[in-house]
């Protein structure tokens, strides 16, 4: 591969271990270059003035300008996908949801101590981020992205029981089933702020690291008239709620007698992710059947592609976004090939097609 053709990153982060590390991690990487590193925003400017990079990884709290603050001028002025990286704290949630509201397309956490052993442990997810960051939709004279080489991942086999092979009890309630991606945040916003107080349940599966699902869902809590919560071992799911599976956890549907439930639990990571939409689709197929609604929406590599086509098999309605509203147009596309999605629809019309679905 040639160096013009691999994802050229930035990194800018006032730690200097931090941003060594960093950097041995995508040198690992045949596929990345790494262009520059930077203490602060003002070091990174100087590059971007010289070579504009595919993807700049973005530290939070920086001396000189802060990085909310320097990620808002990019994106009015240079908009290059940006990964934010902060420290794994709620309060590092709440900043790295405004960081996503600004125009980050993923975020990657760090823990306050032993930080360059953590991304060392982590250097595969943090190199896929990377990647998948290369193809978000922030600039429409972007180049090509590369080609990411597949790598051996596990099916939800790895998590979900094997099947009862009873009968499932007779119910008509609906329920929904939502998995995202990169660019994800934004577009689950727009989706659920649509949807009126008496929508019918909703379960989501955002990649997302852990604590960072609950800062989401109050956020969304806060602006939604569905209620939004974390999902929690044994939550029922009802009418006007939603339910974002927790970071680090997969989360799954089951059913007692006409009434569903989510199971919170841990497991390998299926589809390279945990939580994994794969797992939440696939147990969505098993329990709920055709009176299950599958959505898959913006996001990069081919999570929940085979548990939406499972759920059309089973009897339930099943959407894809389309390529124009997506960030990544990458899960949608994987799902869209496989012939999983009924329809493929924009996100504008995504909030409507779930409460037409489930009008019966």
């Amino acid at each position: 591969m040639s160096a013009r053709q691999r994802t050229r990153v930035l990194i800018v982060d006032d730690s200097a271990s931090v941003r060594q590390t960093m950097k041995a991690i995508f040198e690992e990487d045949p596929e990345i270059e790494v262009i520059g590193t930077a203490p602060d925003p003002f070091a990174a400017a100087r590059i971007i003035q010289e070579q504009v990079p595919d993807v700049i990884t973005l530290d939070v709290e920086m001396p000189r300008m802060d990085g909310i603050t320097f990620l808002r001028k990019l994106m009015s002025q240079c908009p290059v996908p940006v990964v934010m990286c902060s420290s794994l704290t709620e309060q590092g949630s709440e900043t790295l949801l405004q960081a996503l509201e600004a125009g980050a397309v993923d975020v990657i956490l760090k823990p306050r101590i032993g930080v360059a052993d953590h991304l060392a442990e982590a250097r595969a997810t943090i190199r896929e981020v990377v990647k998948g960051a290369a193809r978000a939709r922030v600039s429409s004279r972007r180049p090509a992205p590369p080609r990411i080489r597949p790598e051996a991942k596990l099916t939800a086999d790895a998590v979900l029981p094997p099947p009862s092979g009873r009968a499932m009890s007779r119910t008509t309630e609906m329920v929904v089933c939502l998995g995202a991606s990169t660019g994800g945040t934004e577009a689950l916003r727009e989706v659920l702020e649509a949807l009126p107080a008496n929508s019918p349940g909703i379960v989501v599966v955002q990649h997302m690291p852990e604590r960072f699902t609950k800062a989401f869902a109050d956020r969304l809590n806060s602006i939604c008239e569905v209620s939004v919560k974390e999902a929690e071992e044994g939550d029922t799911v009802m009418r006007g709620h939603v339910l974002i599976a927790p970071g680090g956890k997969h989360t799954l549907l089951e059913r007692q007698g006409a009434r569903y439930l989510v199971s919170v639990r841990d497991g390998p990571l299926v589809s390279r992710h945990r939580p994994s939409v794969d797992v939440l689709f696939r147990s969505a197929a098993r329990c709920a059947g055709s009176n299950a609604v599958g959505v898959i929406m913006t996001g990069m590599g081919d999570d929940g592609a085979r548990g939406l086509l499972e759920m059309k098999e089973a009897g339930a309605r099943t959407f894809a976004q389309d390529e124009a509203s997506s960030v990544v147009f990458g899960m949608p596309k994987e799902a869209i090939a496989r012939g999983a999605a009924d329809r493929v629809i924009g996100l504008q019309a995504i909030a409507g097609e779930i409460l037409r679905a489930t009008a019966r």
